[in-house]
């Protein structure tokens, strides 16, 4: 008899009760990622690896890998791009397939007749420590065609995590009892053998890497032993630079079997009276459907925004709900809002952003940069 299909339909109840964990509940490095993801979904260890890997085989998980809090590795910001819209696609091509510092590339789009509104190609940067992001922003800017650009980097974050697993279905007005965490953006200074455990830890996971001895081939891979690996990947947690174990699922494409896991994409813009962002950012970084929430200035033509937070789903009109619950949420607590905007994510694309200083000097050659030129 034939063996039945392994399922790798991302709303099989045993795969649901997966990637509800291991979306973004893991925190942290962990020694035995699946051990605890077992133990908080309650399925087996053996059944468990064997759905992961089914799934990442089959595109239903995007990747899975060690992510890192990669604002206190590297100078990071969000970009918004004003690119004419005959080469629109292409500087989306170039940014995406041709510049390893660049993460989330997205087309935006907004109903309101606003200067933001000729920004529509957003990207996240980090260019590793000794370098410049404005000379590397000039240099993208001459191989894009951008006319111009808006650098905002993330002063504190508020929310991060995307478990679009657990957010489906979620009520608008869903928060936490108290205000969000505020987690400060530092960088933090690493040795060389640190870069080379923390380059082997964030690699991402083949299907076939995807075994209950997680870390021996990546220890093996930064030339240090097991034990020697876990020391350097717990000191570095200590110093807030590692951020979760996670199984990446697609964000807009359709996965096995057709299915969407979140059809919009919706960055929500707020610009609150200066001097109130922190509070402000607790407020709307404790709301669950919430992603991503950060304090960043993008100055006057996004008519002083300086709060913003991502949130994903597969209903649009849903999603302005839960904007609508966030906007009474603080009205209710009495912070006044003098603007607000909603820009919606077209095509995207996401992988990791490259911050080692190693891969920035190679690629710099590779351009035919002087890496020199390019410090800051």
């Amino acid at each position: 008899m034939t063996a039945p299909a392994i399922s790798v339909r991302f709303d099989d109840p045993v795969n649901a009760n997966i990637l509800a964990i291991s979306e973004d509940k893991i925190a942290g490095f962990q020694r035995d990622p699946f051990g605890e993801i077992s133990r908080l979904s309650g399925v087996e260890q053996p059944l468990l690896v064997e759905r992961v890997q089914a799934m990442l085989r089959a595109g239903t998980i995007r990747r899975v890998r060690q992510t890192l809090l990669s604002t206190n590795l590297a100078a990071g910001a969000l970009i918004a791009w004003r690119v004419p819209t005959a080469k629109l696609n292409d500087a989306f091509d170039y940014l995406f397939q041709q510049d390893p510092f660049s993460g989330h590339v997205v087309i935006r789009t907004t109903d309101a007749a606003t200067p933001a509104a000729a920004y529509k190609l957003w990207t996240t940067l980090k260019v590793p420590q000794g370098y410049s992001i404005e000379k590397h922003c000039e240099y993208l800017a001459a191989r894009t065609g951008a006319e111009g650009y808006r650098r905002m980097p993330a002063k504190c974050l508020f929310a991060l995590g995307v478990g679009h697993t657990r957010r489906r279905g979620m009520s608008p007005g869903s928060k936490s009892d108290a205000p969000a965490e505020v987690t400060a953006v530092e960088i933090v200074q690493l040795d060389d053998a640190e870069w080379r455990v923390l380059t082997a830890l964030k690699r991402e996971f083949a299907p076939e890497e995807i075994v209950p001895d997680i870390w021996q081939t990546r220890a093996d891979e930064a030339s240090v032993s097991l034990e020697t690996f876990y020391d350097i990947a717990e000191a570095l947690d200590r110093r807030k630079v590692i951020g979760r174990f996670s199984t990446f699922l697609e964000h807009v494409k359709p996965v096995a079997g057709g299915q969407r896991v979140t059809r919009y994409n919706a960055l929500y813009h707020w610009a609150v009276p200066p001097g109130r962002e922190i509070e402000a950012g607790r407020e709307v970084g404790r709301h669950h459907i919430l992603t991503h929430a950060y304090w960043r200035e993008a100055g006057a033509e996004f008519q002083n925004v300086n709060i913003m937070g991502v949130a994903h789903g597969t209903d649009k009109a849903l999603l302005l709900e839960h904007k609508a619950a966030i906007d009474e949420h603080l009205a209710s607590v009495g912070i006044p809002v003098g603007y607000t905007n909603v820009f919606w994510g077209g095509r995207s694309e996401i992988k990791p952003s490259e911050v080692s200083p190693i891969a920035y000097h190679e690629w710099c050659e590779s351009v035919g940069l002087d890496p020199a030129a390019m410090r800051g």
